[in-house]
Protein backbone atom coordinates (compact mmCIF):
# COMPACT_ATOMS: atom_id res chain seq x y z
CA UNK A 1 0.00 0.00 0.00
CA UNK A 2 1.35 3.30 -1.16
CA UNK A 3 2.03 5.64 2.43
CA UNK A 4 0.84 9.25 0.69
CA UNK A 5 1.87 12.40 2.99
CA UNK A 6 -0.40 14.85 3.99
CA UNK A 7 -0.08 18.04 1.87
CA UNK A 8 -0.36 19.87 5.00
CA UNK A 9 1.49 17.81 7.01
CA UNK A 10 5.12 19.77 6.01
CA UNK A 11 8.60 17.89 4.91
CA UNK A 12 9.38 14.70 6.60
CA UNK A 13 11.45 15.27 9.94
CA UNK A 14 14.55 13.71 7.95
CA UNK A 15 13.69 16.16 5.38
CA UNK A 16 13.19 19.37 7.66
CA UNK A 17 15.19 22.56 7.47
CA UNK A 18 17.94 23.05 10.03
CA UNK A 19 17.47 24.97 12.89
CA UNK A 20 19.86 27.67 12.32
CA UNK A 21 22.97 28.42 14.31
CA UNK A 22 24.14 31.65 16.59
CA UNK A 23 26.66 33.66 14.07
CA UNK A 24 29.64 32.61 15.24
CA UNK A 25 30.26 36.03 16.92
CA UNK A 26 27.19 35.03 19.20
CA UNK A 27 27.34 34.18 22.94
CA UNK A 28 27.57 31.06 23.12
CA UNK A 29 26.03 30.34 27.10
CA UNK A 30 23.63 32.61 28.97
CA UNK A 31 26.02 35.32 30.03
CA UNK A 32 23.17 37.05 32.47
CA UNK A 33 24.05 33.95 34.82
CA UNK A 34 27.19 35.35 35.22
CA UNK A 35 25.64 39.16 35.21
CA UNK A 36 23.40 38.34 38.20
CA UNK A 37 26.58 38.08 40.38
CA UNK A 38 26.75 42.09 39.22
CA UNK A 39 23.82 42.87 39.80
CA UNK A 40 24.03 41.02 43.55
CA UNK A 41 27.19 42.93 44.38
CA UNK A 42 26.30 46.23 43.27
CA UNK A 43 22.54 45.84 45.60
CA UNK A 44 24.23 44.14 48.56
CA UNK A 45 26.55 47.45 48.37
CA UNK A 46 24.05 49.82 47.96
CA UNK A 47 21.41 48.24 50.37
CA UNK A 48 23.72 49.41 53.32
CA UNK A 49 23.05 53.02 52.82
CA UNK A 50 18.71 52.59 52.45
CA UNK A 51 17.10 55.18 54.24
CA UNK A 52 20.47 57.11 55.41
CA UNK A 53 19.79 60.07 52.99
CA UNK A 54 23.02 60.30 50.47
CA UNK A 55 22.35 59.27 47.69
CA UNK A 56 25.49 59.98 46.25
CA UNK A 57 27.36 57.58 48.47
CA UNK A 58 24.89 54.92 48.00
CA UNK A 59 24.97 55.08 43.94
CA UNK A 60 29.28 55.55 44.68
CA UNK A 61 29.21 51.95 46.45
CA UNK A 62 26.69 50.39 43.78
CA UNK A 63 29.02 51.34 40.85
CA UNK A 64 32.36 50.40 43.19
CA UNK A 65 30.95 46.46 43.61
CA UNK A 66 29.61 46.87 39.94
CA UNK A 67 32.67 47.75 38.19
CA UNK A 68 34.73 45.01 40.23
CA UNK A 69 32.64 42.35 39.08
CA UNK A 70 31.84 43.44 35.60
CA UNK A 71 35.66 42.75 35.08
CA UNK A 72 35.56 39.14 36.07
CA UNK A 73 32.72 38.48 32.78
CA UNK A 74 34.12 36.14 30.28
CA UNK A 75 33.26 39.36 27.87
CA UNK A 76 34.88 41.88 25.86
CA UNK A 77 32.77 44.88 26.58
CA UNK A 78 32.09 48.72 26.10
CA UNK A 79 30.05 50.67 28.54
CA UNK A 80 27.40 52.51 25.70
CA UNK A 81 24.62 53.96 28.37
CA UNK A 82 26.67 54.60 31.36
CA UNK A 83 25.58 55.84 34.68
CA UNK A 84 25.31 59.35 36.67
CA UNK A 85 25.59 61.73 33.46
CA UNK A 86 22.87 63.41 34.51
CA UNK A 87 23.11 64.41 37.98
CA UNK A 88 27.45 64.34 38.28
CA UNK A 89 27.14 60.91 40.17
CA UNK A 90 29.92 58.69 40.24
CA UNK A 91 29.67 56.53 36.98
CA UNK A 92 30.73 53.66 34.99
CA UNK A 93 31.79 56.20 31.91
CA UNK A 94 30.95 55.99 27.85
CA UNK A 95 33.25 53.90 26.46
CA UNK A 96 34.86 52.16 29.47
CA UNK A 97 36.07 48.82 28.70
CA UNK A 98 34.89 46.19 31.31
CA UNK A 99 35.13 42.41 30.94
CA UNK A 100 37.86 39.73 31.06
CA UNK A 101 38.81 40.19 27.16
CA UNK A 102 38.24 36.85 26.49
CA UNK A 103 34.45 36.34 25.29
CA UNK A 104 31.93 37.97 22.61
CA UNK A 105 32.39 41.69 21.55
CA UNK A 106 29.09 42.89 23.34
CA UNK A 107 27.22 46.59 24.30
CA UNK A 108 26.93 47.31 28.02
CA UNK A 109 24.09 49.37 29.27
CA UNK A 110 24.51 49.77 33.28
CA UNK A 111 22.89 51.24 35.88
CA UNK A 112 24.21 50.39 39.46
CA UNK A 113 21.78 52.03 41.14
CA UNK A 114 18.41 52.78 39.27
CA UNK A 115 16.84 54.77 41.90
CA UNK A 116 19.52 56.57 43.65
CA UNK A 117 17.35 59.17 46.10
CA UNK A 118 14.96 56.13 46.11
CA UNK A 119 17.23 54.56 48.13
CA UNK A 120 18.16 57.03 50.43
CA UNK A 121 14.79 58.03 51.02
CA UNK A 122 13.83 54.00 51.39
CA UNK A 123 11.03 54.49 49.08
CA UNK A 124 10.44 51.62 46.83
CA UNK A 125 11.37 50.33 43.69
CA UNK A 126 15.19 51.01 43.46
CA UNK A 127 16.99 48.25 41.50
CA UNK A 128 20.56 47.27 40.50
CA UNK A 129 20.43 46.71 36.30
CA UNK A 130 22.78 45.73 33.73
CA UNK A 131 22.33 44.66 30.26
CA UNK A 132 23.89 43.43 27.30
CA UNK A 133 23.89 42.94 23.12
CA UNK A 134 26.04 42.44 20.56
CA UNK A 135 28.54 44.99 19.78
CA UNK A 136 27.13 48.39 17.85
CA UNK A 137 23.79 47.48 18.66
CA UNK A 138 22.68 49.51 21.17
CA UNK A 139 21.25 53.02 20.26
CA UNK A 140 23.74 55.43 21.81
CA UNK A 141 21.44 58.67 23.75
CA UNK A 142 24.58 61.25 22.71
CA UNK A 143 23.07 64.40 24.17
CA UNK A 144 19.55 63.35 24.28
CA UNK A 145 18.96 63.48 27.87
CA UNK A 146 14.86 62.62 27.66
CA UNK A 147 12.79 60.79 25.98
CA UNK A 148 8.76 60.37 25.70
CA UNK A 149 7.86 56.35 26.29
CA UNK A 150 5.21 54.12 26.21
CA UNK A 151 6.35 50.23 27.72
CA UNK A 152 4.14 47.60 27.66
CA UNK A 153 3.92 43.88 27.39
CA UNK A 154 3.67 41.55 24.41
CA UNK A 155 -0.30 41.75 24.05
CA UNK A 156 0.24 45.18 23.97
CA UNK A 157 2.88 45.77 21.84
CA UNK A 158 0.84 45.73 18.30
CA UNK A 159 -1.77 48.38 20.47
CA UNK A 160 0.32 51.53 20.92
CA UNK A 161 1.16 54.30 18.91
CA UNK A 162 3.04 57.01 20.75
CA UNK A 163 2.10 59.75 18.18
CA UNK A 164 -1.90 59.32 19.94
CA UNK A 165 -3.34 60.67 22.32
CA UNK A 166 -3.01 59.23 25.94
CA UNK A 167 -6.73 58.39 25.92
CA UNK A 168 -6.48 56.43 22.50
CA UNK A 169 -3.26 54.68 23.37
CA UNK A 170 -5.31 53.53 26.57
CA UNK A 171 -8.65 52.09 24.96
CA UNK A 172 -6.13 50.24 22.37
CA UNK A 173 -4.15 48.97 25.28
CA UNK A 174 -7.46 48.10 27.26
CA UNK A 175 -8.63 46.36 23.96
CA UNK A 176 -5.74 44.55 23.73
CA UNK A 177 -5.53 43.18 26.82
CA UNK A 178 -9.59 42.39 27.12
CA UNK A 179 -10.16 44.96 29.97
CA UNK A 180 -12.08 48.17 30.50
CA UNK A 181 -9.91 51.35 30.72
CA UNK A 182 -10.62 51.78 33.82
CA UNK A 183 -8.92 48.75 34.48
CA UNK A 184 -5.84 49.45 33.07
CA UNK A 185 -3.04 50.70 35.22
CA UNK A 186 -0.37 53.08 34.23
CA UNK A 187 2.58 54.23 35.62
CA UNK A 188 4.08 57.96 35.48
CA UNK A 189 6.70 59.64 37.02
CA UNK A 190 5.21 62.45 39.31
CA UNK A 191 6.58 65.85 36.97
CA UNK A 192 5.28 68.88 36.40
CA UNK A 193 5.54 68.29 33.03
CA UNK A 194 3.64 65.21 33.22
CA UNK A 195 0.16 67.57 34.70
CA UNK A 196 -1.76 67.09 31.20
CA UNK A 197 -0.53 63.13 30.67
CA UNK A 198 -1.91 63.02 34.18
CA UNK A 199 -5.36 64.39 33.41
CA UNK A 200 -5.86 62.66 30.31
CA UNK A 201 -5.50 59.47 31.24
CA UNK A 202 -8.08 60.39 34.31
CA UNK A 203 -10.03 61.42 32.04
CA UNK A 204 -10.91 57.81 30.13
CA UNK A 205 -10.56 56.73 33.31
CA UNK A 206 -7.64 54.79 33.60
CA UNK A 207 -5.84 54.13 36.92
CA UNK A 208 -2.27 56.56 37.39
CA UNK A 209 0.19 55.47 40.29
CA UNK A 210 2.50 58.02 40.30
CA UNK A 211 6.64 57.43 41.08
CA UNK A 212 9.06 60.06 42.38
CA UNK A 213 12.25 58.19 40.74
CA UNK A 214 13.12 55.04 38.61
CA UNK A 215 11.38 53.78 35.28
CA UNK A 216 13.01 50.87 34.39
CA UNK A 217 11.77 48.69 37.65
CA UNK A 218 8.28 49.87 36.02
CA UNK A 219 8.84 49.59 32.16
CA UNK A 220 10.04 46.07 33.54
CA UNK A 221 6.89 45.13 35.49
CA UNK A 222 4.96 46.01 32.38
CA UNK A 223 5.31 43.35 30.63
CA UNK A 224 5.36 40.44 33.34
CA UNK A 225 2.55 38.62 33.79
CA UNK A 226 2.41 38.68 37.39
CA UNK A 227 2.49 42.44 37.81
CA UNK A 228 -0.23 44.68 38.52
CA UNK A 229 1.34 47.28 35.91
CA UNK A 230 0.13 47.30 32.63
CA UNK A 231 2.59 50.23 30.86
CA UNK A 232 4.41 52.51 31.53
CA UNK A 233 3.79 56.56 29.76
CA UNK A 234 5.82 59.74 29.96
CA UNK A 235 8.82 61.56 29.68
CA UNK A 236 12.10 59.88 31.46
CA UNK A 237 16.06 58.97 30.83
CA UNK A 238 17.53 57.85 27.53
CA UNK A 239 19.66 55.72 28.86
CA UNK A 240 17.13 54.31 31.03
CA UNK A 241 14.76 53.98 27.73
CA UNK A 242 17.17 51.62 26.33
CA UNK A 243 18.07 49.44 29.27
CA UNK A 244 14.08 49.09 29.12
CA UNK A 245 14.10 47.66 25.64
CA UNK A 246 16.32 45.94 26.42
CA UNK A 247 14.41 43.93 28.99
CA UNK A 248 11.29 44.46 27.46
CA UNK A 249 12.70 42.48 24.55
CA UNK A 250 13.52 39.72 26.64
CA UNK A 251 10.15 39.26 27.85
CA UNK A 252 8.16 39.49 24.70
CA UNK A 253 6.99 43.40 25.56
CA UNK A 254 8.13 46.43 24.03
CA UNK A 255 8.18 49.91 23.81
CA UNK A 256 8.49 53.30 21.18
CA UNK A 257 10.15 56.42 22.33
CA UNK A 258 10.52 60.09 21.38
CA UNK A 259 13.60 62.06 21.49
CA UNK A 260 12.93 64.62 24.13
CA UNK A 261 14.46 68.30 24.26
CA UNK A 262 13.90 70.31 26.95
CA UNK A 263 14.45 73.78 25.02
CA UNK A 264 15.85 74.58 21.26
CA UNK A 265 19.00 74.97 22.27
CA UNK A 266 18.73 71.04 23.21
CA UNK A 267 16.69 70.51 19.99
CA UNK A 268 19.84 72.01 17.85
CA UNK A 269 22.36 70.20 19.83
CA UNK A 270 20.45 66.97 18.66
CA UNK A 271 20.07 68.06 15.37
CA UNK A 272 23.68 68.98 15.20
CA UNK A 273 24.43 65.47 16.38
CA UNK A 274 22.69 63.81 13.48
CA UNK A 275 19.31 62.73 15.98
CA UNK A 276 15.91 63.04 14.88
CA UNK A 277 13.82 64.05 17.24
CA UNK A 278 10.68 64.19 15.55
CA UNK A 279 11.58 59.81 14.73
CA UNK A 280 9.14 57.49 16.47
CA UNK A 281 12.24 54.80 17.91
CA UNK A 282 10.91 51.61 18.15
CA UNK A 283 12.43 47.92 20.60
CA UNK A 284 14.33 47.43 17.79
CA UNK A 285 15.77 50.70 17.00
CA UNK A 286 16.97 51.07 20.75
CA UNK A 287 18.59 47.74 21.04
CA UNK A 288 19.05 45.95 17.47
CA UNK A 289 20.93 42.66 18.81
CA UNK A 290 19.13 39.30 18.62
CA UNK A 291 21.37 37.95 21.50
CA UNK A 292 20.49 40.60 24.57
CA UNK A 293 20.78 39.28 28.46
CA UNK A 294 20.12 41.43 31.38
CA UNK A 295 19.94 40.36 34.98
CA UNK A 296 18.23 42.87 37.37
CA UNK A 297 18.40 42.93 41.48
CA UNK A 298 16.38 44.41 43.91
CA UNK A 299 17.33 47.32 46.15
CA UNK A 300 14.22 48.37 47.90
CA UNK A 301 11.43 46.34 47.76
CA UNK A 302 8.78 46.97 45.06
CA UNK A 303 6.60 45.97 41.98
CA UNK A 304 9.37 43.87 40.13
CA UNK A 305 11.43 42.44 42.47
CA UNK A 306 11.99 42.72 46.51
CA UNK A 307 14.69 44.30 48.36
CA UNK A 308 18.19 43.10 49.93
CA UNK A 309 17.08 41.54 53.20
CA UNK A 310 19.83 41.15 56.01
CA UNK A 311 20.01 38.31 58.10
CA UNK A 312 22.97 37.63 61.08
CA UNK A 313 25.00 35.75 58.61
CA UNK A 314 24.47 38.01 55.67
CA UNK A 315 21.95 38.82 53.45
CA UNK A 316 19.24 37.73 50.55
CA UNK A 317 18.55 39.44 47.36
CA UNK A 318 16.04 39.09 44.58
CA UNK A 319 17.12 38.91 40.94
CA UNK A 320 15.71 38.52 37.25
CA UNK A 321 17.77 36.65 34.96
CA UNK A 322 17.58 37.12 31.34
CA UNK A 323 18.35 35.96 27.87
CA UNK A 324 16.39 37.18 24.47
CA UNK A 325 17.22 34.57 21.95
CA UNK A 326 15.47 31.87 23.89
CA UNK A 327 12.97 33.79 25.98
CA UNK A 328 14.52 32.31 28.92
CA UNK A 329 13.52 34.43 32.36
CA UNK A 330 14.48 32.95 35.39
CA UNK A 331 14.12 34.98 38.97
CA UNK A 332 16.45 33.80 41.57
CA UNK A 333 16.61 34.63 45.28
CA UNK A 334 20.24 34.06 46.84
CA UNK A 335 21.48 33.98 50.12
CA UNK A 336 24.91 35.86 50.96
CA UNK A 337 27.19 35.00 53.39
CA UNK A 338 29.13 38.55 54.08
CA UNK A 339 32.46 36.78 55.22
CA UNK A 340 32.75 34.56 52.03
CA UNK A 341 31.80 37.67 50.14
CA UNK A 342 34.79 39.98 51.31
CA UNK A 343 37.02 36.88 50.89
CA UNK A 344 36.90 37.55 46.84
CA UNK A 345 36.32 41.10 47.05
CA UNK A 346 37.88 44.59 48.65
CA UNK A 347 33.93 45.80 49.56
CA UNK A 348 32.71 45.88 52.74
CA UNK A 349 29.47 44.58 52.32
CA UNK A 350 28.66 45.45 56.56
Amino acid sequence: MTNIQDANAGPHPDEAEPVPSPPPSAPDRNLALELVRVTEAAALAAGRWIGRGQKERADQAAVDAMRLMLDTVSMDGVVVIGEGEKDEAPMLYNGEELGNGNGPKVDVAVDPLEGTRLTALGMPNAIAVVALAERATMFFPGPAVYMDKIAVGGDAVDAIDIEAPPQENIRRIAKAKGKDPEDVSVVVLDRDRHQQLIADLRDVGAKVFLITDGDVAPSIAAAREDSAVDVLMGVGGTPEGVISASALKCLGGGMQGKLWPRNEEERRQLVDGGYDPDRVLGTDDLVAGQDIFVAATGVTTGALLRGVRYREYGAITDSLVMRSRYGTVRRTEAPHSFEKLMKISNIAYR
